[in-house]
């Protein structure tokens, strides 16, 4: 009889280690696959919205400023989603018995909030900023995309680590005055931008 160099219960253990060796390199495969994916980047996300908001009416057409319903865009680290009462700001007069805007008026005739559905969505340990882009001349487009073009809004880049650290690297050719941040289709004159941004690139600066 053979003599076992290992104890016998090592035999289990080889054989679910094989499995593991077998398998991982087809779970690594399969995982990259699946991150290259726009559903796994989110490029194209468009979810229904409670109201059928029109980016391409208000910003576009209207030329509405970001910051009117985005109100603390420029000054705190989430942008503002806007109550009832801003939209009833023009809406007690502007297409007052509108069909498509009862959500609306029964959110401001009661105090509950409208459920805004998020676009724009960074996982739980990335921590990002608004304002300090915002103030650093970063144009709203420039993660966004042409939202003033967009009847209904989309995300439009991929905000993966390697596109953020892409501009973290060469900021450049986002900046502008941060006076013309929410200008849509802005074109900065040479020069404009600020000279003095350099974005960290150290990992705390986004994991915190």
């Amino acid at each position: 009889m053979a003599r076992l160099i290992f104890p016998e219960w090592t035999e289990t253990l080889k054989k679910w280690i094989s499995l593991l060796l077998l398998g991982a390199p087809v779970y690594l495969v399969l995982l990259i696959m699946y991150g290259v994916k726009p559903e796994a980047i989110r490029i194209g996300y468009q979810p229904d919205q409670p109201v059928p908001y029109s980016h391409a009416l208000h910003a576009g057409e209207l030329g509405m400023d970001c910051r009117y319903c985005h109100s603390t865009v420029d000054r705190g680290a989430k942008a503002a989603v806007p109550p009832a009462g801003t939209c009833m700001n023009c809406h007690q007069s502007v297409l007052p018995q509108s069909e498509k805007l009862v959500p609306v008026r029964r959110a401001f005739s009661t105090g509950e909030p409208l459920a805004w559905t998020r676009v724009t969505d960074l996982p739980d340990y990335v921590y990002f900023n608004h304002s300090a882009h915002v103030n650093a001349g970063v144009g709203c487009e420039s993660c966004h995309g042409r939202v003033d073009q967009m009847v209904k809004v989309f995300q439009a880049m991929p905000l993966t680590m390697e596109w953020c650290l892409a501009c973290h690297r060469n900021p450049t050719p986002n900046l502008r005055d941060p006076k013309n941040v929410t200008k849509m289709g802005y074109k900065p004159a040479p020069g404009e931008a600020r000279k003095d941004v350099r974005p960290p690139l150290n990992c705390s600066t986004c994991h915190r």
